[in-house]
């Protein structure tokens, strides 16, 4: 099984609770991939792709893709392209159109332009959509939007914040039962 982690914007896969699953899966004998790509220099969709081309070919019917926050919009474009059916993708304060904050909004802008949601539902068995009440940046409402994008029900992680913290047993349990 092959998991593939989305890092978010001014993020990398250090940060978070990325590390802590990176261990976790390990630990299960997942293969783990988390490329860092470029933000917020050549933050934008193009170079993004860039730098997931090698990993693009690798993606099969075992693969998994998690993605945080702008992570999550770039993980949706990515089934677009696999044309493959994957296992799984997991939306942690993920979002589909502008959040209303300037400055994500301006650097976000080319990873919200346009989805194909009948090719992205197509290329995905389970979908799993995860947000807060008290993210400071998504809101509940941007994640149902996503969600109901996907045909799938926001889980509501209460206090979670943008998901900023160390661990995520939560998606560790789901990631098991899938």
């Amino acid at each position: 099984m092959k998991i593939i982690l989305i890092h978010g914007a001014y993020g990398n896969p250090n940060n978070v609770w990325f590390p802590w699953l990176v261990t976790e899966l390990q630990k299960l004998k997942y293969e783990v991939i988390a490329p860092a790509f470029p933000t917020p220099q050549d933050h934008n969709l193009e170079s993004w792709m860039s730098v997931f081309k090698p990993y693009l070919k690798t993606i099969d019917e075992n693969t998994m893709i998690i993605g945080h926050s702008i992570g999550c919009a770039f993980a949706l474009h990515v089934l677009e392209q696999c044309n493959k059916k994957i296992k799984a993708i997991f939306l942690i304060a993920g979002f589909s159109e502008k959040i209303g904050i300037e400055k994500f909004d301006k650097i976000n802008q080319s990873f919200l332009e346009k989805f194909d949601f009948e090719k992205i539902k197509r290329n995905c068995k389970h979908f799993f959509v995860y947000g807060s009440d008290n993210d400071p940046y998504v809101t509940p409402y941007l994640v149902v939007n996503l969600a109901t994008k996907v045909e799938t029900k926001m889980i509501l992680i209460k206090n979670a914040g943008h998901f900023q913290e160390k661990t995520f047993e939560k998606l560790l349990e789901d990631i098991k039962r899938v």
